[in-house]
């Protein structure tokens, strides 16, 4: 697979296209020949990676979330969830592949989870519609979620969508009363509701499956209430203008932790979680899993008290 480089990562591009070269004259000049120069470009390469992740501004950290490489949906079911089971359909209409939910465990414990998924390449994006779901299947989740209350299991969400489908036929089904169905089904959940944004958590395509009692981000995640692109066109009339808007609009996560809309970040390897993908899925699975046992001491009323508290705080002082 050919790495994508964003463009703030050009000069560790070039330095690992230079230990790539030195890899093909290795092999035309015998094993060794060059191991040292090689292992001082890759600890330069290492160092400046570092440098780079350790100063990324709120545009930087946009496209990060959005790398085609970083863990979706499947990853994390892959990575975290045993026996998992998908459950199709919302008894209505038909079945939404950009939103896919059933039942697992994770460690041990017996769970529904839900989540966004973009897919990896060109037919699973096609088959996900990019992680843009449509009014079947947040109705799908609210199914879910009343199967999790039923059978007493802790919901896990799973948060990454540029929005909600806006096409007309989405439209013409409803999706705004579907996805308003999937944030009050989440407040009134008397089981525990763990969210987690994975890439980018936009508009009210990410909150229908996000009313929890624990929002989670990872450490170059973004959640907002629309795109910087969407941002800079209705306010500024200009989508060019989206790295300002950006950052005017606090989306990172150490914004939106300090402003009480997210309530964990998790921590992202050096060079973000497409850079070691299992590393960032069992980050998330700790968090997960210390969030899940507090939760799970608390009662039905208690949880929907701390849910909607938390909620209620936002934007406050």
């Amino acid at each position: 697979m050919v790495a994508h480089y964003l463009d703030f990562e050009r000069p560790i591009a070039e330095l690992e296209a230079k230990i790539e070269e030195l890899h093909t004259l290795s092999e035309i000049n015998g094993p060794g020949a060059f191991d040292a120069e090689i292992a001082a470009l890759r600890e330069r390469a290492r160092e400046l990676r570092a440098e780079a992740y350790a100063h990324l501004g709120a545009w930087q950290k946009t496209q990060i979330a959005r790398h085609p490489e970083r863990p979706h949906f499947v990853d994390y079911v892959a990575g975290l969830i045993e026996e998992f089971v998908e459950l199709r359909g919302d008894r209505k209409f038909g079945d939404d592949q950009a939103l896919i939910g059933g039942l697992g465990r994770f460690r041990g414990q017996g769970v529904v989870v839900i989540g966004l998924e973009k897919g990896h390449d060109t037919t699973t994006r096609i088959k996900h519609n990019f992680g843009s779901a449509r009014p079947e299947g947040y109705r799908k989740a609210v199914r879910l979620m009343d199967l999790a209350d039923q059978f007493n299991l802790p919901v896990l969400s799973f948060v990454d969508t540029p929005g909600a489908y806006p096409g007309l036929a989405s439209e013409e089904r409803g999706v705004a009363e579907a996805i308003a169905r999937g944030i009050e089904r989440g407040l009134t959940l008397g089981v525990p509701m763990i969210a987690t944004v994975t890439g980018e958590g936009m508009s009210g395509g990410a909150l229908g499956i996000a009313a929890a009692n624990k929002v989670l981000i990872l450490e170059h995640s973004i959640y907002a209430v629309i795109t910087p692109e969407g941002c800079a066109s209705i306010l500024l009339r200009d989508s060019s203008l989206a790295e300002g808007a950006a950052k005017a609009m606090k989306i990172t996560a150490e914004d939106l932790i300090g402003l009480k809309v997210v309530d964990r970040i998790v921590a992202e390897p050096i060079g973000g979680a497409h850079a070691d993908p299992a590393l960032a899925i069992s980050n998330v699975g700790d968090a997960i899993e210390a969030e899940l046992k507090l939760l799970l001491k608390l009662s039905p009323e208690a949880l929907r008290k701390q849910r909607a508290d938390r909620f209620y705080a936002i934007g406050r002082n």
